[in-house]
């Protein structure tokens, strides 16, 4: 009988063990672990963040990064946060991924906003950035859904207005966000890259200011993967950007075979091509 009580007792102790540990993992009571779960606690966690960051900022803008990540905080649901870039190197601190731009006086900002779906595990930036995190793409849901939104907005007598959002059809595996310009038509274009370890390579996500600023903009999908390629390219003189969509034969090794041209078509607001008229595409 003692024996037995002996080892009740054991079984009672480890057992408060395991149920301490798993309260303070990541953090404790209100910590990541349950922040994952919790809407109103992922927001505290992001709020302390925030204010932690606040105290060692050596002076402040009013419409700063930090400015920005609380009035995404206060205006939007739970589960939703601005994207970080990846890391060039493994010491580096990421950057959060946004573009200010001063445009005839007014100061702008391209933001990647990833939101959480509803139902699911709040997403976290490190489940959503990198090599590793593209294959999300296949099954998410364990670590939750992200839907990314390319996002302006207007920093207006100390305030942020939101202009526009635009969504990108990608789950994860973001690397970068850049400002460019295409030159056949002098039009700006923000490139968000991903990582896309599924095509051993990765995906452009252009959006093309075609009708300013202030519009939302034109999307075109450009990639480069093993025995895949789709190329930016002006077939139609248009101010729409247009791609060539490449073709692999793939069998004792990869061979490019074919290039087919795909034109913006605004009637159909579908990208087509004099190849075959059933074959469209959105972006």
């Amino acid at each position: 009988m003692q024996k037995l009580q002996k080892i009740l007792v054991a079984l009672g102790v480890l057992l408060l063990l395991s149920v301490a540990c798993s309260k303070t993992e990541e953090g404790g009571i209100g910590g990541k672990a349950d922040a994952a779960h919790s809407g109103s606690k992922e927001k505290s966690l992001r709020e302390y963040n925030i204010e932690q960051a606040q105290r060692l900022k050596r002076s402040k803008n009013p419409c700063d990064t930090l400015a920005l990540k609380q009035y995404i905080l206060d205006n939007y649901p739970a589960g939703t946060l601005l994207v970080q870039m990846d890391r060039t190197y493994s010491y580096n601190i990421p950057k959060e991924a946004v573009i200010y731009y001063r445009h005839k006086g007014h100061t702008y900002i391209f933001a990647l906003i990833a939101k959480s779906k509803p139902g699911e595990r709040n997403i976290e930036t490190k489940n959503v950035v990198g090599y590793e995190s593209s294959f999300i793409n296949l099954d998410s849901t364990k670590l939750g859904t992200a839907f990314f939104f390319l996002t302006l907005f207007e920093c207006e007598n100390n305030t942020f207005h939101k202009i526009w959002e635009s969504e990108v059809p990608i789950h994860g595996g973001f690397n970068k966000m850049r400002l460019k310009r295409w030159r056949p038509k002098n039009i700006l274009f923000v490139e968000l890259n991903y990582e896309d370890g599924i095509i051993s390579g990765h995906r452009n996500y252009n959006f093309f200011l075609v009708d300013g600023i202030k519009k939302p903009p034109h999307l075109l999908e450009t990639y480069i993967g093993l025995a895949h390629k789709r190329t930016m390219t002006n077939i139609n003189n248009d101010k729409y950007p247009d791609y060539f969509e490449y073709r692999y034969i793939d069998s004792t090794y990869i061979r490019q075979y074919d290039s087919i041209p795909f034109y913006w078509d605004t009637s159909r607001h579908l990208y087509v091509t004099k190849v075959n008229k059933r074959w469209t595409r959105k972006y």
